[in-house]
């Protein structure tokens, strides 16, 4: 393989894939709500709940145990600008993967144990939900009800058993964390936390008891909001790269993303749905609601302002909405994932559609090519037992499979390296003539049977799977810290002394060394010669485990490439035409 034309092509399709993005976002209409009235009564938010939406009325159902419909979120007046209040009535919780402050409607702070900030050994883990202002991120859930209470994300619910803090224990798998709100109704409602050993997704039920005298009806709402990090940018820092902002995915509509600078410009979104799900994304790391697969939810956005006037983003589901009889009961559950991007994990849900939180791209394609590689990646890792050495395993999968449009590739280049000196031959003779030295030159490509495009075909058919590995290794998770050889420790931090970055640019030199540069001028061809160098230099700083694949698979092609033109070019053409070829003016149409 050409790596520096390579390398070209991809910089070029990666420019272009930007440029459709934001593209398809201008063309990309607000997603639309099929707005019905219900046959039942709707739930009213009221105007002294902050971050709860308000509920188009409908018609009041008189049937005991009637379900209300989802209601559409319209737009929010304000939501609460500071994290809701947690001293009070919170409770601490911990697992073995996972550190908790739970304060009933909202989960506070949520530090993954398995995850350290950094590879120091006394490095704090990271702390996906946040209190501080400064950093604050949140899942909250409550209750709106029409003209009953109702317990809201900041206040209603009351630890059971206040001032404890709940341990998963050696000998058990399940942990339950019980808050309740009892109403003035008689209406209560017992909230349990419940944690599975070794899992990121927690279940939060809700159980509505009525002992009053009349029919309760209330919707549930589930929320995550955060004031967005701060990121380091560059075309060196992964994190650049990763979506930082809300998605949702049903069934119907498939998946939809927004990044936090977009939440303006996409607009008010109130989405319908069943069987799906929301959440907010990072680098390595996301947090989602899950509701039931047959619960109707609406979705909605909101960009409001924070503490001290910073941005505050929000997404938020309603429902499923419930009907409570007189001495009667009903429950509601969802899932709240707080944790990484692992892909078995995700995929153990068996929710549809979850994996995409892994967002190799926000292109069904590109996305259903990372995940194929990805599973590869997988599995030879659980051969090895060492990402470094699986990406380089990775690299020999693919090079075997695309190996027939590299041969052809190859072939191809050797032809053309064979004939350069007949081709120089004839810059020589028409010198400044550009139009009859083109002309002689597709003779002579027309009469040996050379496609000058043959050499850049098979590139352009392979440039969709390396895109798909570059977002691959970028994005995931499992390559955070983790060490190859001697001095990699880190495959997603550069490599400390450059060893793999100059490797690659005497790849790549090496490599277009062998590349012919038929028709190039002096000049053009010194630009091409310094190509490896400059970019060799703008890669220095990238992700040890991204250079480590540039570096494998140069060293593969480069190998294919001298071996190829060995076997397909035999000994550069003389530029002397054999017994039956025309004369060099002939070619030219002289």
């Amino acid at each position: 393989m050409n790596q520096t034309r390579t390398f070209l092509i991809f910089a070029l399709l990666m420019v272009a894939t930007l440029l459709w993005m934001e593209w398809g976002k201008e063309q990309r209409a607000p997603v639309a709500v099929e707005g019905t009235a219900t046959s039942t009564a709707a739930v009213d938010s009221g105007a002294t709940i902050p971050g709860v939406p308000v509920v188009t009325d409908g018609a009041a159902s008189n049937v005991p145990g009637a379900v209300p419909a989802a209601p559409q979120a319209a737009p929010v007046p304000g939501v609460s600008a500071a994290p809701a209040p947690t001293s009070a009535g919170q409770v601490d919780v911990r697992t073995d993967v996972l550190d908790l402050t739970l304060a009933g409607g909202v989960v506070a702070r949520a530090d993954l144990l398995r995850f350290p900030q950094t590879r120091d050994e006394d490095s704090p883990p990271v702390r996906l939900f946040d209190n501080s202002p400064a950093t604050f991120y949140a899942a909250q859930s409550g209750w709106v009800s029409q003209g009953s209470a109702a317990p809201t994300h900041e206040a209603g619910f009351v630890p059971e058993s206040a001032g404890t803090r709940y341990v998963l224990g050696a000998d058990a798998d399940t942990l339950e964390v019980p808050f309740v709100w009892h109403g003035p109704d008689g209406v209560s409602i017992r909230r349990s936390y419940i944690l599975t050993r070794g899992s990121y997704a927690i279940e939060v039920r809700d159980t509505v008891y009525n002992k009053g005298d009349a029919l309760w009806q209330g919707h549930v709402y589930r929320q995550l909001i955060r004031l967005p990090q701060v990121l380091k940018t560059g075309w060196t820092n992964p994190e650049s790269f990763s979506l930082y902002g809300a998605t949702w995915f049903s069934p119907g509509e498939g998946y939809q993303r927004v990044r936090y600078s977009d939440f303006a410009d996409e607009g008010p979104v109130n989405a319908r749905q069943s069987g799906g799900w929301l959440a907010m994304l990072q680098h390595h790391f996301f947090s989602a609601w899950i509701p039931g697969a047959n619960d109707e939810v609406t979705v909605s956005l909101q960009a409001t302002t924070g503490a001290g006037g910073a941005p505050q983003y929000l997404i938020r589901e309603v429902g499923p909405g419930l009907a409570v009889a007189p001495g009667d009961q009903a429950t509601t559950s969802a899932r709240l994932w707080v944790g990484p991007k692992l892909v078995g994990p995700i995929k153990a849900q068996q929710v549809t559609g979850l994996d995409r939180a892994v967002d190799y791209s926000r292109f069904a394609f590109f996305a259903f090519l990372g995940e194929g590689l990805f599973w590869i990646l997988n599995k030879i890792h659980s051969l090895v037992q060492n990402w470094g050495w699986s990406i380089i395993g990775l690299v020999l999968v693919v090079k075997a499979v695309l190996y027939p449009l590299s041969k052809a590739q190859y072939q191809s280049m050797a032809k053309m390296r064979k004939f350069q000196p007949r081709i120089a031959q004839l810059k020589e003779r028409y010198g400044e003539d550009k139009q009859k030295f083109q002309t002689a030159m597709m003779e002579l490509y027309k009469k040996e049977k050379i496609n000058p495009v043959g050499g850049c075909l098979p590139v352009l058919l392979q440039m969709p799977i390396w895109l798909a590995l570059y977002w691959v290794l970028l994005e995931s998770v499992e390559l955070r810290h983790a060490p190859w050889i001697g001095w990699i420790q880190d495959l997603t931090a550069r490599d400390p002394y450059f060893i793999l970055p100059v490797l690659n640019i005497i790849v790549m030199w090496s490599t277009q060394k062998l590349t012919p540069m038929v028709g190039m001028d002096p000049m053009q061809q010194k630009m091409m010669q310094l190509m490896p160098l400059a970019f060799g230099v703008f890669m220095v700083f990238f992700p040890s485990g991204l250079v480590l694949y540039w570096v494998t698979n140069g060293s593969l092609g480069l190998l294919q490439q001298w071996w190829l033109i060995r076997k397909y070019a035999d000994k550069p053409d003389s530029g002397k035409p054999d017994a039956g070829d025309k004369p060099a003016k002939a070619l030219a149409g002289d």
